[in-house]
């Protein structure tokens, strides 16, 4: 299991994370969300144990990462931007993570070569494409059996059979090996059919961190057409996130689980009424958009 506590980090003044708190449950696959500048890719890096927090702790097991060469042993990384020893190819690149993951399985090594079979293991990785770097890159970090995988957009770049086949690796690894997997990814229609737990993070803090089932189950988009073409006034305690009207048919974006919505919004006898549930994505703008964007005008 994976820990940040009250983590507080700042660059020259400006604090990338404030006070930011998170549980990764061992054998999950983690979903962090955010907009740009939110502290994803800051907070990776602490749990890598790349950066050391101002303060607070970033734990595994209860044990702090940085500088702590038994619990990075346990950790593989896929960062945005990917880096290798100048002139070094996959396979040079396999003896060195060899020299330090013990769980490293070249019986695994030589079987993905028949999934990785664009990347030549001979050649320098900087003069392979960028997609096939990031194959090159998946290749290496699934032959560490790691405890946990964190990656930091990691299938960006790569072809939609490939993107599928990446993502069948990994979760073949959560289910059998019980592999923990920290995703940071804009791609959110992606993240929705992989994960089972979401953190959206903004401004440096967690806001929300719930299983995608329940983060679903407590927003819920309804259609509504009522007896007259204005909309009637709403209860005051019903938590209503944003209204849209196209002719006579209203959708509203309701905090709250969908069947107790129904029922308050049928004393006013609609004419049509329909409960919808939301997407990650959707929620994700419904989440932030009063706070981060001008957004919540859009036609959905």
């Amino acid at each position: 299991m994976i820990e940040a506590k009250n983590v507080i980090k700042t660059f020259d003044g400006f604090r990338a994370l404030d006070g930011l708190t998170m549980t990764v449950p061992q054998g999950s696959i983690y979903g962090l969300v955010g907009p740009n500048g939110a502290g994803k890719s800051t907070l990776l890096r602490h749990v890598t144990g790349v950066y050391r927090q101002d303060s607070g702790s970033v734990l595994l097991d209860g044990n702090p990462i940085y500088e702590n060469p038994a619990a990075k042993a346990r950790i593989a990384d896929i960062p945005d931007e990917l880096y290798y020893f100048l002139s070094a190819s996959t396979r040079d690149m396999m003896r060195f993570y060899k020299g330090f993951y013990p769980r490293f399985d070249m019986a695994r090594y030589k079987a993905l070569k028949d999934v990785f079979t664009n990347v030549d293991e001979r050649q320098p990785i900087r003069r392979l494409s960028k997609g096939m770097q990031k194959q090159s890159a998946f290749w290496l970090a699934l032959c560490c059996r790691p405890e946990v995988l964190v990656l930091d957009e990691p299938v960006d770049g790569l072809d939609p059979v490939m993107r599928r086949q990446v993502w069948s690796l990994l979760m073949g690894d959560v289910a059998e090996q019980g592999t923990t997997v920290l995703v940071s990814s804009h791609n959110l229609r992606e993240l929705e059919d992989v994960c089972d737990h979401v953190g959206i993070l903004s401004h440096g803090k967690v806001l929300i961190e719930r299983s995608l089932s329940d983060l679903q189950e407590n927003v819920v988009k309804m259609q509504i057409v009522f007896q007259e073409r204005e909309m009637p006034q709403m209860p005051e305690d019903l938590e209503v996130l944003h209204v849209s009207q196209v002719g006579r048919i209203h959708t509203l974006i309701v905090r709250g689980n969908a069947t107790d919505v129904t029922n308050r919004l049928a004393a006013y006898a609609p004419i049509l009424m329909d409960a919808l549930p939301l997407t990650l994505e959707e929620i994700f703008i419904y989440e932030l958009g009063g706070e981060d964007y001008g957004i919540r005008e859009i036609v959905l």
